[in-house]
């Protein structure tokens, strides 16, 4: 069997070029418009409650894992139907580029804590802080997908009720994981759901996500 044949049998033909292209332009959108930020002023969203909520190296792993959680269920979702998934991958198109507009326009910020603690996950932690700024909070990209994960199952009668409440599962605990791991802050992780059942919706009702079968050159 060819290696293509292989990867259509796991991923449809129809979905590959829109996959690419979304983790082609989060990172454009992540990474890019760091190149806007120079001496602009940052916002700091930390509330009371934030302050409450404590650190818990261990979540570092849940944080991490979201990844394996993302493509599984990108490409989980992209299986469902070409329609179905256009809209899914255009909402996350939409909600990237408003991410980034956001990012441009109100930058923020937070101030992480010291980890004093040793073992392997505060070591974890300690790495985590060195590799991802703390800057593009608010809406957090984080909860942001991990939300889609949920939203583009959630009324799918084709996937098992027991993997879409799972994927809520899994979505809630990563929305936990950046806070407990002061990655961000309670206004981040709800703007960032907010944005994915916006998105979701725009996508849907103003029918956006016909424009993605121009990249495989349908009509």
């Amino acid at each position: 069997m060819k290696i293509t044949d292989k990867i259509y049998k796991y991923i449809p033909k129809y979905s590959i070029k829109p996959l690419i292209l979304c983790v082609i332009f989060n990172f454009t959108i992540y990474s890019g418009v760091r190149l806007f930020y120079g001496n602009r002023v940052f916002h700091d969203l930390t509330s009371y409650y934030d302050n409450r909520i404590p650190v818990i190296p261990v979540f570092v792993l849940i944080y991490f894992g979201s990844y394996l959680f993302w493509i599984a269920n990108y490409i989980l979702i992209s299986r469902i139907g070409r329609d179905h998934c256009y809209r899914f991958l255009m909402a996350d198109l939409l909600g990237k580029l408003i991410c980034g507009i956001i990012y441009i326009t109100f930058p923020t910020t937070n101030i992480r804590p010291d980890i004093t603690t040793s073992g392997i996950f505060s070591d974890m932690l300690r790495f985590l802080y060195t590799i991802d700024p703390a800057n593009n909070l608010f809406p957090s990209i984080h909860c942001l997908v991990s939300w889609y994960c949920f939203v583009g199952l959630r009324n799918c009668k084709s996937v098992s009720s027991r993997y879409r409440y799972f994927s809520l599962f899994v979505a809630i605990m990563i929305c936990i994981s950046t806070l407990v791991t002061k990655q961000h802050v309670l206004i981040d992780v709800l703007g960032g759901v907010m944005l994915a059942e916006l998105t979701w919706q725009l996508s849907l009702h103003l029918q956006l996500y016909k424009t993605l079968k121009f990249i495989n050159q349908e009509v």
